[in-house]
Formats: C-alpha cells, sequence, structure tokens
C-alpha cells in the first residue's frame, strides 16, 4: 500500500512540486513496493526499522528507475542491495522462527 507520506518522500526525491502525476507515482511506487517483497521479503513501508528504512529507500530507486524508463537498469545496479537486504530479512524472519 502506497501511503501519502511515501508518495511525499518520493516526489521530494524527485523534485516533483505538482500533483498531476500522483496517480502514476502511486501506482509506480505500488509495483516497487511489491517488486522488492517478492525479492527481498515481507517489511514495513516508512517502518522504523534498519530494514524497513532500507526496502522503503531500494522501493523508491525502483520507482525512480520506472519514471525515467529505466527499469531495465534497476537490477543490474542494485543487486548487492538486494541480495543484502533478502539475506538480511531472511535472517531476521529465521531469528523470529527459533524465538516462538
Amino acid at each position: 500500500m502506497v501511503t501519502d507520506e511515501l508518495l511525499k518522500t518520493f516526489k521530494e526525491r524527485m523534485h516533483i512540486f505538482h500533483n498531476g502525476e500522483d496517480d502514476n507515482l502511486k501506482r509506480l511506487l505500488s509495483f516497487s513496493v511489491a517488486f522488492v517483497k517478492e525479492k527481498c521479503g515481507e517489511f514495513t513501508v516508512n517502518g522504523d526499522s534498519d530494514i524497513d528504512k532500507r526496502a522503503t529507500e531500494l522501493a523508491i530507486e525502483r520507482a525512480r528507475y520506472a519514471y525515467n524508463d529505466a527499469l531495465e537498469y534497476f537490477e543490474d545496479n542494485f543487486l548487492s542491495e538486494i541480495i543484502s537486504l533478502s539475506l538480511e530479512i531472511a535472517k531476521t524472519e529465521g531469528e523470529d522462527n527459533v524465538e516462538k
């Protein structure tokens, strides 16, 4: 789910100061959040944990690439971040399962 806070953060990152593209930007962000969740694991958009912050930033970066019609370069350019985040989320999920 794309929150108003996520949309605002993305627009600030992209230096977009109008509201005319909000529906399109929300769609791009929605696709990007879904992509990061699929590749890396569950996180809370704009959450407080380090994982949540890193995952949200990764989703913003993917939406930036999509907005600029350069999505084919995203995975190559962010592969190390995708792998690192997915390993960290898997580790955290494993620790949660051990504690239960």
